[in-house]
């Protein structure tokens, strides 16, 4: 039985970026764009709420302690399949078949990302 894609007013959309203005950034977006967002300052915090509850997440690449890519692994060895859509300022460091928004970035791309994440079934 496939369900229904998340509407943007019921979409949980994560971000988890170490920068604190990059975060506020994207969380002002987000709302803007109405979706409901949650904030993390590291993969740890992230994962030390509620993952399951999240239809996409969007993760700087590069982060002290656990990286998005480390977490991106997590999340899929916890049998968890969250979209993510990895944010960076060092493109080369997101192997294929991954993909990453360059930082910085047109906020239009990123809805569109987003979008197509919250289409895809889980």
């Amino acid at each position: 039985m496939t369900q229904e894609p998340p509407s943007r007013q019921t979409a949980v959309i994560a971000v988890v970026d170490d920068d604190d203005s990059v975060r506020a950034a994207l969380q002002s977006l987000l709302r803007a764009s109405g979706y409901r967002v949650r904030n993390y300052s590291s993969a740890l915090d992230f994962l030390a709420a509620a993952p399951g509850e999240v239809q996409c997440l969007v993760s700087d690449v590069q982060m002290p302690g656990m990286s998005g890519l480390q977490l991106h692994a997590r999340l899929i060895a916890m049998g968890l399949r969250i979209p993510v859509i990895f944010i960076t300022a060092y493109p080369e460091a997101v192997p294929a078949p991954l993909a990453c928004l360059p930082k910085p970035f047109d906020a239009e791309r990123l809805l569109a990302c987003i979008e197509t994440a919250l289409r895809q079934p889980r």
